[in-house]
């Protein structure tokens, strides 16, 4: 049965309820020390404090249980004081095992009890959660000094003593490469979010970039086909009453250029449809396009020179698709601001390293005044067309120059590289 859209669940406030959360696909396991740690360590001081009176009412200390005097309290109270330090123990490790040991110590000296069990989780607890490397270096060291004197081990060297000490040092040490374990994991998650993240804003990058180019290419399309068709529309309208033929072919080249517009944006939004759709994609306008176009301008402008130079077939795809966008671009522009009496000549030659393309209309032009690097502001000349087809050069890291040249004239020149012939 196929599940609902979003859309439809919104829109169904009934449905909205029953609708289950998406988990992730893996999740990793949380025991209870990390779900509750407040309630775990209350549980896990109260053990260990209940185990400590027990070892004491196993040896010869059973009757500071009694507590029938001041000595037995004072026991009984450090007992209490070292086990339930344990609280504190993922926050301040070190000063925990401090104060254990110090009790350790007091009861071991004078006091008529043992020692206290829960230096065993306290030593965990310093190399688990110490973030110091140092103090909880000199904690431990101290507490196995401690522990060697206490079972005579510099003295006479036994099983027990030894065991002693190498389980105190066993119990930091598992706690530390836990620690260890833990940061790594914890740099492993950090690293994969921060993936995930570039992942994401890359391809919000690739698709405003997609967009942008279908945007380009859309314009220029559309401002050219449309430019001719105008035109060629007009003249229809202005000869049909006098020569009714000549209108005829007129109309006749409006609908093959509207032709061509809708085969060309059907291509460019082909890339907008799923992989799953069977269609049959049509390669992109290159060089060997231009003298088509030329002839489809002709049309509608008198005199166009076309004058190809040099190996342009060895040019790679991404320069002959944006020499033919500029070509049919800076055409557009004349058609559309000079019109049918306009000029024109185009130049497209292949030199050592780039391809010159040079588009120039002879007059017409609103004013006179010499061409700039930094050409006219796309809103008050053409449009977006003078700025797209500069961006256009700049991606693949060549210029482009448009403005009025000396005699009335307005000419558009771009090199684009092509990497070839530089050794």
């Amino acid at each position: 049965m196929k599940s609902s859209s979003p859309k439809t669940a919104a829109s169904n406030p009934l449905n909205a309820g029953s609708a289950l959360p998406r988990l992730p696909v893996w999740q990793p396991f949380r025991g209870p020390f990390q779900r509750w740690p407040h309630l775990t360590d209350l549980l896990i001081a109260l053990l260990m404090f209940f185990l400590t009176l027990l070892m004491w009412s196993d040896d010869d200390a059973h009757e500071v249980l009694a507590l029938q005097s001041f000595w037995d309290v004072v026991a009984f109270q450090c007992a209490f004081v070292g086990c339930f330090a344990l609280l504190w123990r993922r926050t301040h490790p070190w000063q925990v095992q401090a104060v254990i040991l110090g009790a350790t110590i007091l009861l071991e000296l004078g006091l008529p009890a043992g020692g206290i069990v829960a230096m065993a989780v306290s030593l965990y607890s310093l190399g688990r959660y110490e973030t110091n490397t140092r103090a909880s270096f000199i904690a431990v060291v101290a507490t196995l000094i401690f522990v060697a004197l206490d079972q005579s081990v510099l003295v006479q060297l036994t099983a027990a003593g030894t065991v002693t000490v190498m389980l105190v040092w066993a119990l930091w040490y598992i706690g530390r490469r836990l620690r260890f374990r833990g940061e790594y994991l914890r740099l492993l998650e950090e690293r994969a979010k921060y993936l995930e993240r570039e992942r994401n804003a890359e391809s919000e990058r690739a698709v405003v970039a997609e967009r942008t180019r279908i945007a380009r290419e859309m314009h220029d399309v559309v401002a050219h086909q449309v430019s001719l068709m105008t035109v060629q529309a007009g003249a229809a309208r202005a000869i049909s009453r006098n020569n009714s033929e000549a209108a005829s072919k007129a109309m006749a080249s409006v609908e093959a250029a509207g032709r061509q517009a809708m085969t060309e944006m059907r291509h460019l939004l082909g890339v907008l449809r799923p992989v799953s759709d069977e269609s049959t994609l049509t390669p992109q306008p290159g060089l060997k396009n231009l003298p088509a176009l030329i002839k489809q301008v002709r049309q509608v402008i008198a005199r166009v020179d076309y004058e190809p130079h040099g190996a342009l077939e060895h040019a790679p795809t991404r320069v002959v698709l944006t020499t033919y966008r500029i070509v049919q671009e800076s055409l557009t522009n004349v058609i559309k601001h000079v019109g049918a009496s306009a000029e024109v000549c185009v130049s497209v030659r292949a030199e050592v390293g780039h391809i010159a393309i040079r588009v120039r209309d002879e007059g017409h032009a609103a004013a006179e005044q010499p061409m700039v690097v930094q050409p006219i502001d796309g809103k008050s000349n053409g449009g977006h067309g003078i700025a797209g087809m500069r961006e256009r050069a700049e991606l693949l890291g060549g210029f482009l120059r448009a403005g009025v040249v000396d005699g009335g004239g307005f000419e558009v020149y771009a090199q684009l590289p092509t990497g070839m012939g530089r050794g």
